[in-house]
């Protein structure tokens, strides 16, 4: 994907949020939920002089290399950024607002406002082509071989993390775990599903050949023409299609509605896009 200043801006806003779902939620209660984070909480469980954010910069170490070798550099790049401001953001909590207890005293609360909140902020990050390190890397791995959705590669990575913490905060917060890596996985995989989503439109008007050259010179998306003939006038008709996102759709009927106000406009949307002009990564 390469620089640029937007998608540094969402990384950096996906490591602040997901900062927030675990510092204020998931760690006070203790709920390890999976990943370096998950493995930092059991070992802090066990050695309390260590900070988890110093854990979790120490684990993220072991699976850089990896990430260089089989993903890329622009991932292990991003990844190795990513992961560091994580720890460094978390471990600016834990001197800036200092918690020696929940929040809330309530572990579904602290669990479900947690979850949703990191898994908004892994999905941003995925999303740029990054990770947050440790089992993101993993599951990064799976999702690029297996093409499985980045929420359930992630599950499946996180499955280890849960066994180790059965034995270290108990079945109790173990089993909360569990139930928590289930809601990070599908709240991943529909923030993901919506980034992606696009709008196929289908216009059939008279001045079709304005709306395609609008679309193609000002909108910079191509088209397809379909030539029908009319089920009712019985005259030709010249279809434009064409896959844009909601803003550019927008653009495209107040110019369609203003060309034509007898126009007919089709909109589906699609999940999925792959091709010249649309990202090809997996995710």
């Amino acid at each position: 994907m390469g620089f640029s200043f937007k998608r540094f801006w969402l990384i950096n806003l996906g490591i602040i949020i997901m900062s927030a779902g675990l510092y204020y939620f998931l760690i006070p209660a203790d709920l390890a939920v999976g990943g370096v984070t998950g493995l930092a909480m059991v070992i802090n469980k066990l050695v309390p002089v260590i900070p988890i954010g110093i854990l979790m910069l120490i684990a993220n170490v072991i699976l850089f290399i990896i990430a260089f070798l089989v993903i890329g550099k622009d991932f292990g790049g991003y990844t190795i950024y990513s992961s560091i401001l994580l720890s460094s953001v978390i471990y600016l909590f834990e001197i800036t607002t200092p918690l020696e207890k929940p929040l809330i005293d309530d572990i579904m609360i602290n669990l479900i406002y947690g979850i949703i909140i990191q898994g908004i902020g892994m999905a941003i990050i995925f999303y740029q082509n990054a990770s947050t390190g440790g089992t993101d890397i993993v599951a990064k791995i799976i999702n690029r071989f297996t093409h499985i959705e980045i929420g359930k590669s992630l599950l499946m990575a996180d499955f280890l993390i849960i066994i180790l913490a059965i034995f270290t905060f108990g079945p109790r917060l173990a089993l909360y775990a569990l139930l928590g890596i289930g809601i990070n996985a599908l709240v991943i995989d529909k923030v993901i599903a919506g980034f992606n989503t696009k709008m196929k439109v289908v216009i059939i008007s008279e001045k079709s050949d304005e709306i395609n050259d609008y679309i193609i010179n000002e909108i910079k998306r191509g088209t397809t023409l379909y030539y029908a003939d009319g089920g009712y006038t019985k005259t030709k008709k010249t279809i434009v299609s064409t896959v844009v996102n909601k803003r550019q759709y927008i653009k495209i009927k107040k110019f369609a509605q203003v060309t034509d106000p007898k126009i007919f406009i089709n909109v589906s949307f699609v999940q999925e896009v792959l091709g010249e002009g649309f990202w090809n990564g997996t995710c």
